[in-house]
């Protein structure tokens, strides 16, 4: 597999069915990134306490949206879940980790997995974030999972590389690249593909635009998943769009 680990940006659940860069990216990146063994899919949608794994073996579709069109809520992802995967992550992750019978896959998951897989034939773990713990948390978190990344397993980090939603829902559709987005993305990019870990853990305080584009962590969470989880440490943007010019929908892989 090319990558070990994946972040992506959901964005609005629209992402499903309208015509846009980052749908049609998504689209794309199945073939590329073939059929893992299974998904661990880390959501911003699901904040804990503590890591929280699901363990269902088929995992219901959570509409955890409002106010969208009918469509959204009558589609269908049945992807299968993967418990054994799910028993080896909570054993990687430490005791402290709750195992989830019943958890579901939220809007942060099954948008981008019903573009990448529309098949639904790919196993799939949710792993919750911890909104009150930091970036060097998720960043250890995701090098635990490195030896299931190595094994074949697909740690998909799914969130936003930019998601400040009150400023969004003022912005029309076409607007302009906003330049604290803009310069946020931009040295998020660098720092990652330059390999500055220690920048990035360290965000808040050393992206221009950080506040801004993050006012609370939990969007960007998951990306610090899958940077831990990556066993080579090699990352690369593989996709930069903006929605209404604030929202960013950029993706990396890692190696």
């Amino acid at each position: 597999m090319e990558f070990a680990s994946l972040f992506v940006s959901h964005g609005s659940p629209m992402l499903v069915l309208e015509d846009t860069p980052a749908r049609h990216f998504l689209q794309s990146l199945g073939p590329r990134l073939g059929k893992p063994k299974a998904v661990i899919a880390v959501t911003a949608h699901w904040p804990s306490l503590v890591p929280a794994l699901s363990f269902a073996a088929w995992p219901d579709k959570i509409n955890d949206i409002y106010g969208f069109p009918p469509e959204l809520f009558r589609l269908s992802y049945p992807a299968p879940g993967a418990p054994a995967v799910a028993a080896q992550a909570a054993d990687l992750l430490g005791p402290a980790t709750r195992r989830d019978p019943g958890r579901g896959i939220d809007h942060g998951i099954w948008s981008v997995m019903s573009l990448i897989w529309p098949e639904a034939d790919v196993p799939v773990v949710a792993l919750s974030v911890m909104p009150d713990l930091d970036a060097r948390y998720h960043y250890l978190l995701g090098k635990r999972l490195r030896p299931l990344a190595e094994d074949g397993v697909l740690i998909l980090g799914t969130g936003a590389a930019t998601h400040n939603l009150m400023e969004y829902r003022d912005r029309p559709d076409h607007a302009a690249a906003d330049a604290a987005t803009t310069a946020f993305t931009d040295w998020l990019a660098e720092a990652t593909e330059a390999g500055r870990t220690g920048d990035l853990l360290d965000y808040r305080e050393q992206a221009p635009g950080a506040e801004f584009s993050h006012p609370t962590d939990e969007h960007l969470l998951p990306f610090f998943v899958a940077l831990g989880a990556a066993p080579e440490g090699r990352a690369k943007r593989l996709h930069h769009s903006l929605d209404s010019g604030i929202l960013a929908m950029d993706a990396y892989g890692f190696a």
